[in-house]
């Protein structure tokens, strides 16, 4: 959740118009609401809200023009759903996303920030003359209280890896709670993909670079090197010259139907095919999101077709084709870069040999 401390209360928004951006948000008078309000936050929650605090973040990911103009596009693409209507922004940050709702029509926005930079975010909103559409509603998504139900979700939920310190449990909290039958959420699909990749220049740098140092042999240390370079993923960024095979779909998510529970354990098989003879060194994951209307259950899931369709669907659309926000190692780079899980030592394969096995992620909810 992008996030931070609750202020001292649970805020029970009752009409956009009537609820001022600059002016604090009304509380509730129930207990439900004075409950929320008092309820301390896990440690985990605290830091990880209080991280969002920080400008440094926000930059960061309003600099990615990728991210930002995906997510403007995807705004005006939809703009028939959202003008006229009621939207959610679910972890606002800034209230970047927010605006752009209330500039594309909608008549309300409630942009829900659980970080302090909620205070900034409402300044925002002023200076811009959108406090009569928008309110900024301090506190997490899973305690406030809005009077409507929405016609809309955004938010920008997704962490390193698709999943990783991923805001998408409270898009679905939102979605049970507060969206109308028939609403849309934006991104709408998100598909995570895995494949292996061959990165001799990052391992020769991290590992066999300690077997000659300045003239010095530093050989003992490369056990450590290994195991510090396998031992956690890295967030770098790599090229599709590093890519293997083609990709396997690691997970699917369809944001209108799937469960917070199925984030618990990701198991998928795999079995690729190498297109080169070349050192697998671990194994690269990334993601893209749809920005989609409600799903058609006579759709295939991408994890029914082949990734090269995939590719090449990606690759024919048009102006009008919904849009695709990808961090893909052959599309332009995103502050999401590619996670990289590194092997200790690297395996030799030849080319169209066959590489299978499993992965399983387990994720703390």
């Amino acid at each position: 959740m992008l996030p931070s401390h609750l202020n001292g209360h649970s805020p029970l928004a009752r009409r956009c118009p009537r609820l001022s951006a600059a002016s604090p948000p009304a509380t509730g008078d129930s207990d439900a609401a004075a409950a929320a309000a008092d309820a301390p936050l896990a440690e985990h929650d605290r830091i990880y809200f209080q991280s969002y605090s920080h400008i440094g973040i926000h930059e960061a990911m309003i600099k990615d023009r990728v991210r930002t103009d995906a997510y403007r596009s995807a705004i005006m693409h939809h703009q028939k759903f959202i003008e006229g209507k009621v939207v959610m922004d679910v972890g606002c940050g800034t209230g970047i996303l927010s605006v752009f709702c209330a500039r594309a029509g909608a008549k309300c926005v409630y942009a829900v920030e659980a970080s302090e930079m909620a205070t900034q975010a409402r300044e925002i909103v002023k200076a811009n003359n959108l406090d009569d559409k928008v309110v900024v509603v301090h506190g997490r998504v899973e305690d406030v209280e809005v009077e409507d139900k929405v016609d809309v979700i955004i938010s920008e939920w997704m962490g390193y890896m698709l999943l990783y310190e991923s805001m998408l449990p409270s898009v679905l909290f939102a979605r049970d709670k507060w969206l109308k039958p028939g609403g849309l959420i934006l991104p709408s699909h998100a598909t995570l993909f895995m494949a292996p990749i061959t990165n001799s220049e990052r391992y020769e740098g991290s590992v066999d670079f300690w077997s000659d140092v300045y003239g010095i042999n530093m050989s003992a240390l490369v056990p450590l090197a290994k195991k510090f370079t396998s031992e956690e993923p890295s967030i770098e960024i790599i090229g599709g010259e590093n890519v293997l095979s083609w990709p396997f779909v690691v997970k699917h998510i369809d944001c209108y139907t799937f469960k917070a529970e199925e984030l618990k354990s990701i198991t998928t098989k795999y079995k690729v095919s190498s297109m080169m003879l070349a050192p697998i060194h671990g194994f690269g994951l990334w993601f893209e999101v749809e920005f989609n209307g409600p799903s058609n259950p006579t759709d295939k899931s991408p994890s029914d077709l082949n990734p090269l369709d995939v590719i090449r669907k990606k690759r024919r659309r048009g102006s009008e084709d919904p849009v695709v926000l990808s961090t893909a190692p052959e599309d332009e780079p995103t502050h999401w870069h590619q996670t990289i899980l590194y092997f200790p030592d690297p395996i030799e394969v030849k080319q169209d040999q066959i590489i299978e096995g499993s992965v399983k992620f387990s994720l703390e909810m």
